[in-house]
């Protein structure tokens, strides 16, 4: 119990998010009860602005302040070639390396049907939608190399290829079990540059 019920309701919020156990959502109420009223205010403001202007793309899926977002506008970018990835996370991670200019579609996730993920859960009928069009030549799969993400890749590459359309998997350069968010920019790099045809 805390000596004030305010201050029990930010612990009580700050636990929800990811990562924080009750220890770092104590101390992060601290630091904010701490800061100046300035240096709350501004965190306030920018959690409240983010939610009120960030929202998703209706074309990729992506973290988007307009629609479509910034990359689906982009003229500079390849239409013919789009990578698909997990998350909205995963396309800065891509982005940072530098080496990919064509276009993105996020999935919202990977399949795992142990924890509820199933393919209508995912953003697989958009990407149809997309490829119907007719634009597009070749889909890179950047889903995670996990066990989730390589049975995406694998659904998705049997799904994509009646299409006639040229499917990749990004280069095994991501190591097993990880995130793409977590890799280097040379390994992601090298990864976007091997990438091979999904037979």
């Amino acid at each position: 119990m805390y000596s004030s019920k305010y201050l029990e309701i930010l612990i009580e919020e700050l636990v929800k998010l990811p990562s924080i156990g009750q220890k770092s959502a104590q101390r992060l109420a601290m630091h904010l009860l701490r800061a100046t009223r300035e240096d709350a205010m501004r965190l306030a403001d920018a959690i409240r602005t983010v939610k009120e202007q960030v929202g998703f793309c209706s074309v990729c899926g992506n973290f988007s302040e307009g629609d479509p977002c910034l990359l689906c506008r982009d003229s500079e970018r390849d239409g013919r070639l789009v990578c698909v990835v997990e998350q909205p996370l995963d396309v800065i991670a891509l982005e940072r390396t530098g080496q990919f200019k064509g276009r993105y579609h996020v999935l919202g996730g990977a399949l795992s049907p142990l924890d509820g993920t199933h393919p209508d859960n995912l953003r697989i009928r958009e990407l149809l939608e997309r490829l119907r069009a007719g634009e597009i030549q070749e889909v890179i799969l950047a889903t995670n190399p996990n066990v989730a993400g390589e049975a995406t890749a694998l659904y998705l590459s049997r799904l994509l290829r009646p299409m006639g359309i040229k499917v990749t998997r990004i280069a095994r350069g991501v190591p097993m079990g990880s995130d793409l968010e977590y890799s280097d920019l040379v390994t992601l790099a090298r990864a976007l540059e091997g990438r091979q045809e999904v037979e």
